[in-house]
């Protein structure tokens, strides 16, 4: 291969990238990026950029551009042809190239339109040039208005914020093209606002133009204007409103309104009672407004402050009673502090204040008063009615002179137990008591004066049942005694415990024996020492037939003033025990002999009852048997089971032999009968069959049925 040839491909490679599709494409996007750059696509086709200038209107077609081919002589030889978006329907060429719009355009439902231009020979229909893809632009104008798509506008900012500060962005949009011209160009500025806020005309930005103080006012309204076309001539505008909001800074102390409070409060009056709110005026809001209060200098100690954290008041209340005889007026410093500190506002001063408060104490008619908050006394249990249990005093603090009148108020059921005397206080009883049902009594007293009845003072009194020893000692609980007939003499049958209902101080301390009109050589007692004793066997040869209950009269003596006795009897029965002497199946056998049943008796029952249950068993299995079908609903098993024979027959001529279609015959079989019908159809096909059988010259089987019908 030469030079020249080599030269002459690589030459026909560049012309064929040039007119690929993609060339093409990417040649039209650059045309879309520039509007002055002339744009040679191949070789043989020229053209300059192609705009149409949106809304515009004619009665005539308007002329966009030119098409041409260099192949083309203008001599009529060859044809245009457009074809893509809004090809003949928006845009149409005639036959020099020209390219015409038929109607107004909107850039901002469509930008721009990709055609494809192609140049053919009128006479042959051949194509002169390829085909080859151009762009239309549509040419924005001004015909958008500025709009904000947020408003209206809130912001907050800090009160004290510094120049300068941001406060809030606003954004405008514009429906034009902004690649093109101004028109999509905004401008913003400040309409009303000045001289606290401004604006940055670029980015919408609205800044702080100085130091406002929310406390003198805390809300500004603030319009912003946006133009397109950078604000020339004949631009659009739209305006938003702001409103901008100071937040609280903590940049105000508290204050209090007097610098000396009078208060009253009553003798009377309760720990706890409120005395008086005072309030520390703030000019700020929300939590920059809390604050704490503080009482200073108060060394009794008399009263104490707490904040109302909704109202932001101090609340002076009683920590103790105040008693106008003993002082009648105090005086207290309250302080009141902010809860919250802003450290950018120290320099401002302390956030707090003080004021004096004066109390004064009003005299008042106070009921009388114990000598005693409360009296505890004793009196013993049983004695007779109209006993001292002791005196309660009580004075009016007001007038010694003045009278006292004593009562009880509690239940009435205490009120039958004890009584008061009016005059003097003293406590007597009205029945004996008992410390066993109580040992413990609480009444309430109270004194009222005689001048006054409205005043009343009460106590309580709290009076001990003291025990005596008046209850003799019992068995613990129930014991249940058995001993064996094969009892040898020493042998431990029970441990017995005693109780006594009386409340003894030195403890408890029981003693036990045998009475001493008990002539029993069977048992013996024995004292453990210990509040218990143990019951033993002092011979042998116990038998249930000769006796059998024994009654032993156990007497338990007790260590009370005086010492008090008491005889209980226990129960000792005599049970028949295996050789080891165990006593576990005494119960059950002294049940028995209770209701004159002897052991080989209860086994005799029980055999029975057993014999009985068997043989209720066995009607059951025996009903449940003659219920089951004697034979099965499937074919193959009737087959087998009911006949089977071996039968040589005469041949193909033999026609009257034995036919066993009967037997195959799923109709019959399907049919469901009684069974005695099914028994008797059975039994006369087995003598068929045995008829048929002595018909043949052999027979090699007999046929065996097996009938279970006939049991």
């Amino acid at each position: 291969m030469n030079c020249s040839t080599f030269l002459s491909l690589v030459l026909a490679l560049v012309q064929l990238q040039l007119c690929s599709p993609t060339t093409q494409i990417f040649s039209a996007q650059k045309t879309d990026q520039s509007y002055t750059t002339i744009r040679r696509v191949k070789r043989g086709w020229v053209w300059e950029p192609l705009f149409v200038t949106e809304e515009e209107t004619s009665t005539m077609p308007m002329y966009v551009g030119q098409l041409k081919s260099d192949l083309d002589k203008e001599d009529g030889s060859l044809q245009y042809i457009l074809t893509g978006e809004g090809a003949d329907s928006i845009f149409f060429i005639n036959e020099h190239g020209k390219i015409y719009v038929r109607q107004k355009l909107d850039r901002e439902k469509k930008s721009f339109y990709i055609l494809r231009a192609q140049v053919i020979n009128r006479k042959t229909r051949h194509p002169i040039e390829p085909d080859s893809e151009f762009i239309i632009k549509v040419r924005d104008i001004n015909d958008h208005e500025p709009q904000f798509l947020d408003g209206p506008y809130v912001a907050t900012v800090p009160e004290m914020s510094p120049e300068g500060t941001s406060v809030t962005q606003v954004t405008a949009t514009d429906g034009d093209d902004p690649s093109y011209g101004n028109n999509a160009r905004l401008l913003y500025s400040l309409i009303q606002g000045q001289p606290y806020f401004s604006v940055e005309p670029k980015t919408g930005v609205i800044r702080m133009t100085s130091q406002m103080d929310r406390e003198t006012k805390d809300q500004y309204l603030v319009v912003i204007q946006a133009k397109d076309m950078v604000g020339q001539a004949g631009a659009f505008s739209a305006t938003a409103t702001v409103t901008i909001n100071l937040s609280d800074v903590n940049d105000n102390p508290p204050k209090f309104q007097q610098r000396l409070y009078y208060l009253n409060v009553s003798e009377e009056a309760p720990v706890g009672t409120t005395v008086g709110r005072l309030l520390a005026e703030d000019s700020d809001i929300g939590e920059n407004a809390a604050m704490n209060y503080f009482i200073e200098e108060d060394s009794s100690d008399v009263f104490g402050i707490i904040t109302d954290r909704e109202t932001q008041e101090g609340i002076i209340i009683l920590k103790k009673r105040v008693d106008y005889e003993s002082k009648r007026k105090h005086s207290v410093r309250v302080k009141a502090v902010n809860r919250y500190i802003d450290d950018r506002f120290l320099k401002e001063g302390p956030f707090e204040d003080i004021t004096i408060v004066q109390i004064s104490v009003v005299d008042a008619d106070e009921p009388p008063v114990f000598t005693l908050e409360s009296y505890v006394m004793e009196i013993a249990e049983g004695v007779v009615s109209g006993s001292l249990v002791g005196t309660v005093s009580a004075r009016d603090l007001d007038n010694d002179d003045s009278s006292v009148r004593y009562s009880i108020v509690q239940g009435l059921h205490l009120k039958r137990l004890f009584s008061i005397n009016e005059h003097n206080g003293t406590i007597i009883t009205t029945e004996p008591l008992d410390r066993e049902k109580a040992s413990w009594h609480n009444i309430t007293v109270t004194a009222t004066e005689t001048r006054n009845p409205e005043k009343i003072s009460e106590a309580n009194v709290y009076i001990q049942v003291l025990d005596v020893n008046d209850h003799a000692p019992e068995f613990s609980k129930y014991y249940e005694t058995f001993v064996c007939e094969n009892a040898v003499p020493g042998q431990l049958i029970q441990n017995i415990s005693a109780v006594d209902k009386d409340d003894s101080a030195e403890n408890h301390r029981f003693y036990f024996s045998l009475a001493q009109a008990t002539n029993s050589s069977h048992f013996t007692v024995k004292d453990n020492q210990d509040n218990t004793a143990g019951i033993f066997t002092a011979g042998s040869g116990f038998s249930r037939k000769e006796q059998f209950y024994f009654f032993l009269p156990i007497l338990i003596l007790d260590n009370g003033s005086p010492p008090l006795t008491s005889t209980n009897t226990l129960t000792v029965t005599v049970c028949d025990c295996d050789t080891e002497v165990n006593t576990l199946y005494c119960r059950y056998g002294a049940f028995l002999y209770s209701i004159g049943l002897s052991t080989e008796a209860l086994v005799a029952v029980l055999a029975c009852l057993l014999i009985l249950l068997v043989f209720f068993l066995a009607i059951i299995g025996i009903r449940q048997q003659r219920k089951k079908t004697l034979f099965s609903e499937k074919v193959e098993e009737f087959r087998e089971n009911i006949v089977r024979y071996d039968d040589e027959g005469g041949g193909e001529e033999d026609t009257e032999a034995f036919d066993i279609s009967a037997l195959r015959t799923r109709a019959v079989l399907r049919t469901h009968k009684p069974r005695k019908k099914i028994t008797t159809e059975i039994h006369s096909l087995y003598r068929q069959s045995l008829q048929v059988l002595h018909k043949q010259q052999s027979i090699t089987n007999i046929p065996q049925l097996i009938m279970e019908e006939q049991k």
